[in-house]
């Protein structure tokens, strides 16, 4: 069995202004090509197909070409993240060809997308992306956090994977093999700046040991390729397969995956190899067998820091078709700074000029950048300008009005 995890495409989404599409495009075309030359049994997407909840014409466009084309080649199943509206990317589901399953319902979580196959059948169980303060009641979870309605979720799952497990025992055939599908922050997982906060109550964080007992768990959310919880950590480079380790009873450990997003969106992801993961279920239940297929840049991702005439002169040259980020140090600054940048690196998408700290000066003020947590940051103007430290309860009217502006943009 074999299956193609990726996740976080974000159609839609723009870089600093710039209109990402056709480079979102590029990596769908990618996509395709891998399934038409390589057959896989599922391409499983696991979140944040579009970068809103109301996309652009475009988007849903090429979105729809996408699938039919996959649909030809091999099943596709996808799930709605934070940043979609289930509702409107789960429209038409029921009446979509068999091969596009779209699993944007609470109530469809524990029934599986079966993948049958000689050696076992493959469940996949496709989690839409789970917001506390709306499923928190349909789930009966006790607590108002990620980490109670995943929890309730995968217990479900569980119930549903041990009566399967049971039925083919009884009738004989190998157990089937276990794929959950979930958008979440799960704890050990290194963010980066362009995922939005999904925090509730203060907490954002789902563990890892939630997703225990089955074989593989393929996350969005984060954009940073990486293992989680039980599984080993890829230490080589794109192309090179990767094998969960540990034991867990008589069944190998869960491995858990984030796929990334297949184009950097933020200059945080400047050092991220995009890729998509392909897992393979080897027979007789055997780990799953990871190797990240490297995706396509169509523009890298570069910065460039020093005295102007150094960045317009060889320190410059290799980068003058990157997108750049460029942070101009000369102690005074250059006259006609954007222009002459603009000039010489055309995909510059932060010009900036910092010049060098003197000695003596008081400290500037801190740049504040998606990387900061929202509340602290609140926290600490209450502080600059009350002259003390807000109280536990101010805290908590702080996280409640930035978690009720956040709730705007959540999925229905």
């Amino acid at each position: 069995m074999r299956l193609l995890h990726t996740s976080d495409w974000h159609l839609g989404r723009t870089l600093h202004g710039v209109d990402l599409l056709d480079h979102q495009a590029a990596y769908l075309e990618h996509l395709v090509d891998l399934v038409r030359t390589d057959p896989v049994d599922a391409v499983l997407v696991a979140g944040d197909v579009y970068d809103r909840a109301i996309p652009p014409v475009e988007a849903v466009q090429l979105l729809s070409a996408t699938l039919a084309r996959l649909a030809e080649h091999t099943t596709v199943v996808l799930t709605p993240g934070n940043h979609d509206s289930a509702a409107r990317l789960g429209f038409g589901a029921e009446l979509m060809r068999e091969r596009v399953r779209v699993r944007a319902q609470v109530g469809d979580l524990a029934t599986p997308v079966v993948l049958p196959s000689e050696d076992g059948d493959a469940l996949v169980y496709a989690l839409p992306y789970l917001d506390p303060d709306v499923v928190r009641r349909r789930l009966d979870a006790p607590a108002r956090s990620h980490e109670s309605v995943m929890t309730a979720a995968t217990a479900l799952v569980r119930a549903d994977l041990a009566r399967r497990t049971a039925e083919a025992a009884a009738a004989g055939r190998s157990a089937p093999r276990s794929v959950v599908m979930a958008h979440a922050f799960v704890i050990g997982g290194e963010p980066s700046d362009s995922e939005r906060d999904i925090r509730v109550g203060g907490v954002d964080h789902v563990p890892a040991g939630v997703f225990a007992g089955v074989d593989y768990v393929a996350l969005g959310h984060l954009h940073g390729p990486q293992v989680v919880g039980a599984g080993r950590p890829v230490t080589g480079e794109p192309g090179e397969p990767d094998q969960a380790g540990g034991e867990h009873g008589d069944r190998p450990a869960t491995l858990l995956r984030y796929s990334g997003s297949p184009l950097a969106y933020s200059f945080s992801e400047l050092h991220q190899a995009k890729s998509t993961t392909l897992v393979e279920l080897p027979r007789g239940g055997g780990a799953p067998v990871v190797t990240l297929v490297p995706a396509p840049v169509p523009r890298r991702l570069a910065e460039l820091a020093g005295p102007l005439d150094d960045l317009l002169g060889l320190a410059g040259a290799a980068h003058t078709e990157d997108w750049l980020r460029v942070t101009v140090t000369d102690a005074h600054r250059p006259p006609d700074l954007f222009r002459r940048v603009r000039e010489r690196f055309p995909h510059a998408l932060v010009i900036q000029h910092r010049p060098p700290e003197r000695t003596g000066a008081a400290p500037g003020a801190t740049q504040v950048t998606a990387a900061h947590d929202p509340l602290e940051v609140a926290a600490e103007f209450v502080a600059h300008v009350c002259g003390a430290e807000p109280t536990d309860a101010e805290r908590t009217v702080l996280r409640r009005a930035y978690e009720d502006v956040v709730a705007l943009d959540r999925s229905a």
